[in-house]
């Protein structure tokens, strides 16, 4: 990824890590000029929940790191750096009485784009790309929606 690296949050693995990791990355996102970061700031939520609910970063001790960059005036870039795990984050079908299991499917629904990757020994990065433009997610674009 090319652009603009706006910040770096380092948070500890614990639930209240989610509400401040989406409240500062909308607060960069938005000094930085970008205009709708509803969709990065729920990405960022679904993110940073799994890494402190299913990763080693949720353990005592654990931390969450997350990186926010810009591409350019209306797309940022997230990456969501946590301790590993010995399972891969999947997009998966949840039954419609489960709790849980509808994260990753959000976020494969507003991001332009998502993956993983392992960087050496307990580390990896879940990434995601979004519009920030006024009005348009993925869903929308992707839909035939605005542009």
């Amino acid at each position: 990824m090319s652009g603009l690296f706006l910040a770096e949050i380092v948070l500890p693995g614990v639930k209240r890590s989610v509400s401040v990791a989406r409240r500062c990355v909308g607060e960069v996102l938005t000094v930085a000029g970008h205009d709708d970061v509803d969709d990065v700031r729920l990405v960022v939520s679904e993110l940073v929940a799994n890494a402190v609910a299913h990763i080693a970063s949720g353990e005592p001790g654990g931390f969450v790191t997350v990186e926010i960059s810009s591409v350019d005036a209306v797309t940022a870039y997230i990456e969501v750096i946590d301790d590993g795990a010995l399972t891969v984050p999947e997009v998966r079908n949840a039954d419609a009485d489960d709790c849980g299991g509808r994260g990753l499917w959000l976020v494969e629904a507003v991001a332009a784009g998502w993956g993983v990757r392992d960087e050496g020994y307990q580390r990896r990065v879940v990434w995601a790309e979004m519009s920030t433009r006024n009005g348009t997610s993925a869903c929308a674009t992707r839909a035939g929606g605005r542009k």
